[in-house]
């Protein structure tokens, strides 16, 4: 077979025989390809790397910025602006005193601004491939030309023959030709946190789990003892990191609901203000045309358009929710979950669907013993996590462990057959080694039995080491009394003293359970051992069935006693005769706190699912203590999960709360099922085979002490401590930060719409002149504005905000009561400051008034922006009256109402200040009216809330 016609990619290599799949790829074990073979395969699959497709420029995602329908009309009001003050310039009709281009300029500066607000946000690249990149391998070494040789790990090619040792990282995928005790660590592929112990004699169903290849290597895991000879599948995207590159980049992102509620908001806005304007100018020169005058009005009248298109746009709402974003996830960082993304805080608070790992999210990624089986006997283990405290209790009640030797001896077995060490750091417990062989010493602790003592009275002098063929591992040790000359049986402690009889030497084994039980001929039954009946088996192998069925993994023990130590190599022979000690089951248990947070999220109407390359009968143990899955819930495994069509799977994703031994194409496909179903998914992951899945999720969620660089970078949010409880408080978070942000959009929009209305009514009235500059505006939508909304973006949460279901991400802006407040509002605004603008107006004209005639504007001007400090007061609660909360549980408010009122004053009455922004001083009269007129705004909300109070309803 020619390189030309290899097949393209069959994916199933793993349902071969080594010499099929050899012949398939004409290759040779021993001698490999030749050089000639290797560049011809080389031109028809290229390089062995990952490609990465073409993304935004930065150059592009600044320009992007500018798109804005808000910011396009902002361009437009600045230019229009600019072209009319040359005009005046040129012709000599500049007002005395008036600096030119100034609203030009503010405008311009504030479209920058929010340009690069905009750009800060969207320009971090995402850096998901290039980390998927660093688990490539630089070199390799390969046979090639019957020589064995290292070459760059891009250069190998479909065919090649590779040898691996431990510590290498594995360069792409293959099916292994032979192999020699090879374990691979293939977390970061598959999720599961356990070694593969591989062997490449078998050959596998073409059905096969990517976890259950185990004749099969692949590109980015890490081997960690053993070595092997690899023949060469798939490179570069063909491989199962390739096809988790190509999911990445394949997954677009969407714009989180802020996003799109923000374009809705632009949207709306300057449609309106588009139609405000037509109406105003329109009108205006309707009525000089049939009055006579002609054209004569119209630069006031685009100067009247001007200004309302500058007080349609809130200018300072992009800083406002920048900021408030960003002082969200300093609070959630205190909560231990870092966001990457700034939406992702607002998103938070939608999410409908969580979709956790088990390993360590919601579980302790410790193995705890549970069970322990003895002489027709099930023990519970109580404890948690490696401290060794906790009971032993038989039928409900704690057992006393002197009555139960065989107990003893089994536990005895765990201390010495071990090679993980427990220790206390800094008051916590923590074992260095394999935390299967942690658990044990941790049980072992549980019932006094000290590792440390127990291995000097059992001095290890030999031990055959596990291996996947076997399936288990003994350790010889030597009696100490027996070595130090004392035969007597007093001299041994009395819970190994039923092991001595007449020898030196005693070999502990533990392992699987069957074939452990199947090489044991002797039971321990109190001091002594005796044969083993087909009745202890059967009572055996049921109770193995039982610890199983509740998802635990279960060890077998067994010892004998020697004469002599055996040689090395004589595993098969010495591991013969074994007198049988008990079972022990453990379980990777549960975070305390989680059992709490899934509650909280049943109360808060958001559903936890758990997606986990784990086993079935383990996944469905944990899901059920903690609440996500009941008795007799349907458990979907991976295998028949790619049996279902994407229709199929929607129609099952509502009814299915565990998945089990799931690929990476099986995570992403289950989050999109669940999207096109309208939830709204946060997916948690910390593995390679994550990335695509948390990429696509609404919120993707990664691991921070377990998560591989890629997990991270494809993800909106860190979680800095692993915990599933974090989650729920970080979107207790969101959801609080979301009301804050509805609660200042009202705030801001309900007075923009009351200014645009009061420059429409000037013109309307016969008033001579714009009430409002544009210049003024912008200080009203950015600081008179800007101020008080921050202070309302740290509103403490409503007592029941984790009491009701999400509102729906797919809301509109005005959704609830928002848009409809916005406009009764904005008219008592406008009505308001209408009644007092026409009054202001005949005042500074009336026969003998010693003020400046424009002083009415001031007057306009003033009482918008002291009526914004009343609405900010009021608006702190919907239903609650400003006399019945403490005004100190947000100082915050009271704070930037002083602050705001006196910059407000200064604009008056500070004469650089009054000639940059056109402002004339009050006398305390005109100042006592504006303020008069400005807390009827105040009056009026408190007076809704208490219509609204009284008729049984809720405000907005």
């Amino acid at each position: 077979m020619s390189a030309h016609s290899l097949p393209e990619s069959t994916h199933l290599w793993h349902g071969l025989e080594v010499e099929k799949a050899l012949e398939m790829l004409d290759s040779d074990a021993n001698s490999g390809l030749t050089s000639q073979e290797v560049e011809q395969r080389r031109q028809k699959y290229g390089l062995n790397e990952l490609e990465e497709n073409g993304g935004r420029s930065p150059w592009q995602i600044l320009l992007d910025q500018f798109t804005n329908i808000m910011l396009l009309m902002l361009i437009a009001v600045a230019l229009i602006s600019g072209f009319l003050d040359l005009l005046a310039l040129t012709g000599g009709t500049l007002k005395p005193g008036e600096v030119p281009f100034k609203d030009t300029i503010a405008i311009m500066a504030i479209v920058i601004l929010n340009g690069i607000l905009g750009y800060v946000q969207e320009s971090r690249a995402e850096k998901a491939l290039a980390a998927l990149k660093k688990l490539s391998s630089p070199s390799v070494r390969v046979l090639r030309d019957g020589k064995l040789g290292d070459v760059a790990a891009k250069e190998l090619v479909p065919g090649d023959v590779m040898l691996l040792e431990a510590g290498v990282q594995i360069a792409a995928d293959g099916r292994l030709i032979e192999q020699s005790n090879l374990q691979v660590r293939e977390s970061a592929l598959t999720g599961e946190a356990e070694a593969v112990n591989k062997q490449a004699i078998l050959t596998l169903p073409e059905d096969a789990p990517l976890g259950d290849r185990l004749n099969s290597v692949f590109q980015g895991t890490e081997v960690l003892q053993g070595r092997a000879k690899v023949l060469v599948t798939d490179t570069g995207m063909r491989t199962e990191l390739g096809k988790i590159a190509a999911m990445l980049q394949s997954v677009d992102g969407e714009p989180t609901p802020l996003q799109q509620r923000m374009t809705q908001l632009g949207n709306v806005l300057v449609s309106g203000s588009l139609i405000l304007v037509a109406i105003v100018v329109g009108g205006g020169l309707i009525h000089d045309l049939t009055k006579g005058i002609g054209w004569k009005n119209l630069q006031e009248l685009v100067e009247v358009s001007l200004s309302m298109a500058v007080a349609v746009v809130p200018e300072g709402l992009p800083a406002v929710i920048t900021v408030t974003l960003a002082l969200g996830t300093q609070r959630m960082v205190k909560h231990h979950a870092l966001i990457r993304k700034l939406p992702a805080v607002e998103t938070l608070g939608s999410v409908t669907t969580i979709c956790s790992d088990k390993t360590g999210t919601l579980t302790q990624n410790k193995m705890v013993v549970q069970s322990v089986y003895t002489n027709n006997s099930t023990f519970r283990v109580t404890g948690e996590g490696y401290t060794p405290i906790g009971d032993f209790q038989l039928n409900g009640e704690k057992a006393s462990l002197d009555e139960c030797p065989e107990i003893s001896a089994l536990l005895v077995s765990c201390a010495v057959c071990n090679d993980a060490v427990l220790q206390q750091q800094q008051g916590v417990w923590a074992i260095l080694g394999d935390p299967t062989e942690g658990a044990l010493v941790t049980l072992a602790g549980k019932a006094g039995i000290e590792q440390d003592q127990w291995s000097s009275k059992l001095p290890r002098v030999a031990e055959f080491p596990f291996s996947s063929e076997r399936k288990r591992m003994s350790v010889i040790c030597q009696l100490e009394a027996v070595a130090t000359g004392d035969t007597s049986l007093t001299a041994i402690d009395p819970a190994i003293a039923g092991f001595v009889e007449s020898e030196q030497y005693l070999m502990f084994t533990k392992g699987s359970p069957e074939l452990t039980l199947e090489r044991c001929t002797k039971i321990h039954l109190g001091n002594h051992s005796i044969p083993i009946s087909d009745e202890h088996r059967s009572q055996i192998l049921v109770a193995n069935d039982q610890m199983a069925g509740k998802g635990l993994r279960v060890l077998g023990f067994a010892y004998k006693p020697l004469a002599e130590v055996p040689p090395d190599g004589s595993e098969d022979t010495s591991e013969v005769d074994l007198v049988w000690l008990g079972l022990v089951g453990m379980l990777d248990a549960p975070r305390p706190e989680v059992r709490a947070a899934v509650q909280e999220c049943r109360h808060a109407g958001i559903r936890p699912i758990m997606i986990t390359g784990d086993h079935q009968l383990t996944a469905q143990a944990i899901a059920i203590d903690l609440g996500i899955a009941q008795e007799g819930d349907r458990v979907l495994t991976g295998k028949e999960l790619q049996l279902l069509s994407d229709q199929e799977l929607e129609t099952q994703v509502d009814l299915v709360s565990i998945y089990a031994r799931v690929s990476p194409e099986h995570k992403l496909r289950i989050v999109q099922a669940l999207q096109r179903r309208g939830r709204f998914v946060a997916m948690t992951g910390d593995g390679v085979n994550d990335a695509p899945a948390l990429k696509q999720a609404d919120i993707g969620i990664a691991m921070g002490i377990t998560g591989t660089d890629v997990s991270k970078e494809a993800s909106d949010m860190i979680l800095l401590d692993d915990n599933f409880a974090t989650i729920v408080a970080a979107t207790k978070e969101g959801r609080v930060v979301y009301t804050n942000i509805r609660r200042f959009i009202k705030y801001i929009l309900g007075s923009n719409i009351g200014e645009v209305l009061t420059i429409a009514a000037a013109p309307l009235l016969g008033l001579g002149g714009v009430p409002l500059s544009p210049l003024q505006i912008l200080w009203m939508n950015l600081v008179t504005d800007g101020l008080p909304a921050l202070a309302l973006a740290v509103e403490p949460p409503e007592p029941d905000v984790m009491q009701r279901p999400p509102f729906s991400p797919r809301e509109s802006i005005f959704a609830r009561g928002l848009g409809s407040y916005m406009i009764r509002i904005g008219i008592v605004f406008a009505v308001i400051t209408i009644i007092l603008m026409e009054w202001a107006y005949h005042h500074s004209h009336a026969a003998g008034y010693q003020g400046h005639e424009d002083t009415w504007k001031t007057m306009v001007f003033t009482s918008l922006c002291l009526a914004q400090m009343g609405h900010a007061i009021a608006i702190r609660s919907n239903n609650r009256l400003t006399i019945e909360m403490n005004p100190f549980s947000n100082p915050f408010v009271l704070g930037s109402v002083i602050v705001t009122t006196i910059l407000q004053l200064m604009l008056i009455y500070v004469p650089p200040l009054q000639s940059f922004f056109g402002t004339h001083a009050l006398s305390l009269q005109e100042l006592a009216i504006c303020i008069g007129f400005s807390a009827l705004m105040f009056v009026w909300i408190e007076g809704e809330k208490i219509f609204f109070r009284f008729m049984g309803k809720k405000s907005v």
